[in-house]
């Protein structure tokens, strides 16, 4: 059900007749505007327009408040998932030293934590460009110190005076079943023979007279 954020509800519908759909989804059906208004009453609900464009407009009985409530948690999980979806970005430059490497370094872990990618980039300057090595040896660098979190998706590429590695967090990894609640064939029990049959004679019992 896709409503509008500025939609009519109750008192604010003036049409004679509206296409009017139940709590459940069902459809009643086109009845008038009075008697819809009367049915929500009675339900301890809204009516609330949810197609203005139709002929006669189409709405529906809920709770609004419930509804705007679960739409603004909805828009704000939306929005959460679009953050953590962007590309972060960290430059670092081919002259780096240990300090500023660790603390550049310290970002894209958070970023990383986080559950953005981040996109390094080697900044070349000048005649640094002719030993692209320096720039892979950084981002090569890079990737091993944050193995526990993050893995590149691709290798190191030029472009014009930069060079860029996109690096992605890993997975979360999958719980293990636990032996016991495994079934036979995930033990491999079921490829076991059975027991072989005993080849002595089972013993002959004479009947007492």
């Amino acid at each position: 059900m896709n409503i509008a954020k500025d939609h009519k509800v109750n008192e604010q519908i003036r049409v004679r007749q509206v296409r009017l759909i139940g709590a459940e989804g069902e459809q009643i059906g086109i009845i008038d505007t009075r008697e819809a208004m009367t049915m929500a009453r009675e339900k301890g609900l809204d009516l609330v327009m949810v197609s203005p464009q139709a002929v006669p407009p189409v709405c529906r009985l809920l709770d609004y408040g419930r509804f705007r409530y679960e739409q603004q948690q909805n828009e704000k999980e939306n929005r959460k998932r679009a953050r953590s979806q962007e590309v972060k970005a960290i430059k670092f430059r081919v002259k780096i030293d240990d300090h500023d490497f660790k603390t550049k370094t310290g970002h894209v872990r958070r970023f990383l934590e986080e559950g953005h990618k981040v996109k390094v980039t080697i900044m070349f300057r000048g005649r640094e460009r002719t030993h692209p090595e320096l720039g892979e040896r950084i981002l090569v660098r890079v990737a091993e110190t944050l193995a526990d979190i993050g893995t590149p998706e691709s290798n190191p590429s030029m472009m014009g005076m930069d060079m860029n590695m996109i690096m992605a967090p890993k997975p979360a990894p999958v719980p293990k079943k636990d032996k016991a609640e495994l079934k036979p064939e995930d033990q491999g029990l079921t490829d076991v023979p059975p027991p072989a049959a005993s080849e002595e004679p089972a013993p002959t019992v004479t009947p007492s007279v």
